[in-house]
């Protein structure tokens, strides 16, 4: 996959102050407003990336207890903790259709709803079905918030901004997570199990609330024909005299999509889009079968195999908590700067070799030097992948589809993300009881070799590119990927 070049139309992209003949406060005060604005937004709908990280999180200190409350088998703990993620492969699927329909921010609220009664019903779970059913419902909210609200931001973001305000959606989703390991440490003491899922309802609520108070995009209105809508929101990002230019941009992205006559289904079979989705696809199973979500989702369980208690082990997952906030903040600084493909091979290349010396530590005696070092490695692990592949994928998702089929695209994309995921959630206690954890990483260390591979080959860059810009130079070098060693430089 040809990564785009840098040959775009001269455009200034930077909100930031302009001289004029009134002097240079009107202008700082314009950027500062636009900067609070633009702050605010992606506070709250980033909301939505902390309730995916909380809810994905939450079950790894959950699970001990919902073990022996509902006498669960190894298979059956696969099954609580992947009730969640086929419900949100279904999710992404109609969040990416519902946010070109209904509207980003529409899909915002309806993705809250959900993520409150969830949270509620899974608390309130009286049995192992209607927990799995519960955590299907919820989930549908977590795979809908994947997808809606990077899609949010990467469109309602000034491009050369757009990283790092898409990645701070992972920032909010690792933030999450070390939420959900910091309550878990807690109520791990009173066994509360069914508080540290029930909490949940309390920033959904936020969510909620306060995306009533959002604008849509202005792609979106553009979209729908509703040019002064989307020139109000422009001009709360963008200074003035830059306002008529992105819009002018943006018609005319929205102009050669008209004068196609086609829907999205069938845009998806023109051979630059198609060859786009199945890059997209591939760097969505990337993303999981490197092994990820096992340790998010099974870190007590994985530190219990070398003699840690359960509470215990539930406490030392903060660890892997905490890096991944720190490691996500450095890649969203560097991610604007480096590149994504750079990021993408790099942090490949740590996970394989974390991984290697990870299912090396577990064929060492049971001992709390051990613990301590598969602890250590796991940190390790998740630093190189949280501040890389995961930063990078989910940016690269939000940026690299053409506007009239960005949110169905995504959503395929995301959906094949979450059966994965729900794939190696379901396996993973099964393969852990049947060939150990050493050899079970080893597995994921192959995996990251190959995705290594892949990337090198077909991830595209898009750094510093307007999302209009970056459509047209993606068209030209998927329509000329015939030369594969071309593909993927950037």
């Amino acid at each position: 996959m040809a990564a785009p070049t840098s040959k775009t139309a001269p455009t200034r992209t930077d909100a930031g102050p302009r001289s004029g003949p009134d002097g240079d406060s009107r202008d700082a005060s314009g950027a500062g407003s636009a900067k609070r604005f633009i702050v605010g937004i992606a506070a709250i709908a980033a909301l939505g990336g902390a309730l995916f990280g909380y809810d994905t999180g939450v079950v790894s200190g959950a699970l001990p207890f919902m073990e022996r409350h509902f006498g669960l088998s190894s298979l059956g703990e696969g099954v609580i903790t992947s009730a969640l993620l086929i419900g949100a492969a279904f999710g992404s699927l109609a969040g990416g259709r519902m946010s070109d329909a209904l509207g980003r921010r529409n899909s915002l609220l309806w993705a809250g709803a959900v993520f409150i009664g969830g949270a509620v019903a899974v608390a309130l779970a009286p049995t192992v079905p209607f927990m799995a059913v519960a955590r299907f419902v919820l989930g549908l909210a977590v795979g809908s918030a994947s997808v809606i609200t990077p899609l949010y931001l990467s469109e309602i973001a000034p491009p050369h901004i757009r990283g790092r305000l898409v990645s701070f959606n992972s920032l909010m989703i690792v933030s999450g997570q070390l939420l959900a390991y910091l309550i878990n440490a807690v109520l791990a003491h009173w066994e509360a199990w069914r508080w540290m899922l029930g909490l949940a309802a309390l920033p959904a609520v936020a969510l909620f609330l306060g995306v009533l108070f959002l604008p849509d995009t202005p792609r979106w209105y553009i979209s729908q024909g509703r040019q002064d809508e989307a020139a109000t929101v422009l001009r709360r990002t963008l200074p003035a005299e830059d306002v008529p230019g992105e819009l002018g941009r943006i018609d005319r992205a929205r102009s050669l999509e008209a004068d196609a006559q086609r829907g999205a289904w069938q845009e998806l079979r023109t051979p630059w889009v198609r060859r786009l989705l199945l890059v997209g696809v591939g760097l969505a199973i990337v993303q999981q079968i490197t092994g990820v979500n096992a340790v998010i989702y099974f870190a007590p369980k994985i530190l219990a195999t070398t003699g840690l208690g359960t509470n215990a082990a539930i406490t030392a997952t903060i660890a892997v908590g905490a890096i991944s906030v720190v490691a996500t903040a450095i890649g969203m600084s560097l991610i604007d700067r480096v590149g994504r493909r750079p990021m993408l091979l790099t942090g490949l290349s740590g996970m394989a070799v974390s991984l290697g010396l990870l299912g090396a530590a577990f064929h060492l005696p049971h001992s709390t030097a051990v613990s301590c070092l598969v602890l250590g490695l796991m940190v390790l692990y998740m630093g190189f992948m949280q501040a890389t592949l995961n930063t990078g994928v989910w940016l690269l998702l939000a940026e690299m589809f053409p506007l009239k089929v960005r949110g169905l695209a995504m959503g395929a994309a995301v959906f094949v993300m979450w059966m994965v995921n729900f794939v190696v959630a379901l396996a993973f206690p099964v393969l852990l009881d049947a060939v150990g954890a050493g050899v079970t990483f080893w597995l994921f260390g192959v995996m990251c070799i190959l995705s290594l591979i892949f990337c090198k080959r077909y991830a595209p860059e898009t750094k510093g590119l307007a999302l209009e810009d970056l459509e047209q130079e993606l068209r030209k070098a998927a329509e000329g990927a015939g030369e594969p060693e071309r593909a993927g430089r950037g």
